[in-house]
C-alpha cells in the first residue's frame, strides 16, 4: 500500500476500532483533541446518545487527531470537533453540525431507518439486550478517563448510564461513587455505595475497594477554620506524627492533594514504620481512591518509591 510502519499501525488500529464494528453497527466517529474546548463540550452529549442508542446498534469511536494524524489526514479533517457516521467502512453522514442531543438523535433515527444496522441481539424473553460487554468496557474507560482528567460531572454521567445497563458492573459502580465524592456529593455517594453493597454481585468485588477508600477519605473533611488549625498544629510540631497525619487527611479531603502528599511523604521519610506504616497506608488509600492511572498518582507513587527504595 506504500505506507510506512507507523501509518500501517494506524490503519490497523482504525480497522479494528472503527471499520470492523461498522460492518454491522452504526459508528459515531468523533475526531477530537485534548486541547480542544468544543470537543470536550461535545463529548458528554455524544457519549450519552451513544449509550442510549446502543441497543439500536449505535457505537461511539473516538480518534485523537494529535495521536492519529495519518487517519485524520485521510478524512481531510481541517477543524475539530468533526463527527461522522460510519457504516460498513464508509462515511454515510456528517454529524458535525448536530451539536444538541435532539439534533443528534434526529439524524441517527433517520440513518437507522435507511440502513440495515444490526440492533442488539434478542434475549430469551424476546427483548433487545443492551450494549455488549465490549461496548460497556469502552464506556467504563471513558468514565475513568474523565475522572483522570478532573471532569467528575462527565464521569458521573457516564458511570450512571453504565450502571443502568449493567448494574453488576463493579468498575462502573465504583466509578460512580468516586465521581460523586469528587463532586462533593458525599451523602449521595454514601447512599449509592450502601445500596451497591446490598448486591452480592458487587459487595465482594475488589473494584469497590476504591469507592470505599474515597468515602473513607471524604469522611475526614473539616471546615476551613479547622483545617487551618490542623495545619498550624502540624507546622508547630513537626515531630508529632499524629498531628501530621490528621492534617494530611483533612488536606486531602479538602482537595489539597499536594499538601497531603508532601506531609505523608515526609512522615514516611522520617519514620516509615510509625503506627504500622500508617502514612504509607494512607497514601496508598489516596492512590486507590483517585485511580492508579491518574498523573498525580503516578508522580506521587514515583516519589514514594524513591523514598522507600532509592
Amino acid at each position: 500500500m506504500g505506507l510506512n510502519l507507523d501509518e500501517q499501525k494506524a490503519v490497523d488500529r482504525f480497522r479494528k476500532n472503527v471499520v470492523e464494528p461498522s460492518q454491522s453497527k452504526l459508528v459515531i466517529l468523533d475526531f477530537w483533541a485534548e486541547w480542544c474546548g468544543p470537543c470536550k463540550a461535545l463529548a458528554p452529549m455524544l457519549e450519552k446518545v451513544a449509550a442510549e442508542y446502543a441497543d439500536k446498534g449505535v457505537v461511539l469511536a473516538k480518534v485523537n487527531v494529535d495521536e492519529e494524524q495519518f487517519i485524520a489526514s485521510q478524512f481531510q479533517v481541517r477543524s475539530i470537533p468533526t463527527v461522522y457516521a460510519m457504516f460498513q467502512g464508509q462515511p454515510v453522514a456528517d454529524l458535525t453540525q448536530a451539536r444538541s442531543e435532539s439534533q443528534m438523535k434526529q439524524v441517527l433515527d433517520q440513518l437507522l431507518q435507511q440502513l440495515p444496522v444490526q440492533a442488539g441481539a434478542d434475549g430469551a424473553d424476546g427483548q433487545q439486550q443492551g450494549p455488549s460487554a465490549e461496548e460497556i468496557a469502552q464506556f467504563v474507560q471513558m468514565g475513568e478517563d474523565a475522572l483522570t482528567g478532573g471532569d467528575a460531572q462527565r464521569a458521573a454521567g457516564i458511570f450512571g448510564q453504565v450502571t443502568e445497563f449493567a448494574p453488576d458492573n463493579a468498575q462502573a459502580a465504583s466509578g460512580l461513587v468516586r465521581a460523586l465524592v469528587m463532586l462533593d456529593q458525599v451523602d449521595e455517594a454514601r447512599q449509592v455505595f450502601e445500596a451497591m453493597m446490598n448486591d452480592p454481585r458487587l459487595a465482594n468485588d475488589p473494584a469497590m475497594g476504591a469507592a470505599r477508600s474515597a468515602l473513607d477519605l471524604a469522611g475526614t473533611k473539616v471546615d476551613e477554620g479547622e483545617l487551618a488549625d490542623l495545619k498550624s498544629r502540624a507546622e508547630a510540631s513537626p515531630d508529632d506524627m499524629d498531628a501530621q497525619l490528621a492534617y494530611a487527611e483533612a488536606a486531602f479531603a479538602a482537595g489539597r492533594r499536594d499538601e497531603a502528599a508532601d506531609t505523608l511523604l515526609a512522615m514516611v521519610e522520617k519514620d516509615r514504620e510509625w503506627n504500622e506504616g500508617a502514612a504509607r497506608t494512607q497514601l496508598l488509600k489516596m492512590f486507590e481512591a483517585i485511580g492508579l492511572e491518574d498523573q498525580w498518582v503516578v508522580a506521587t507513587r514515583r516519589r514514594l518509591s524513591k523514598i522507600l527504595f532509592g
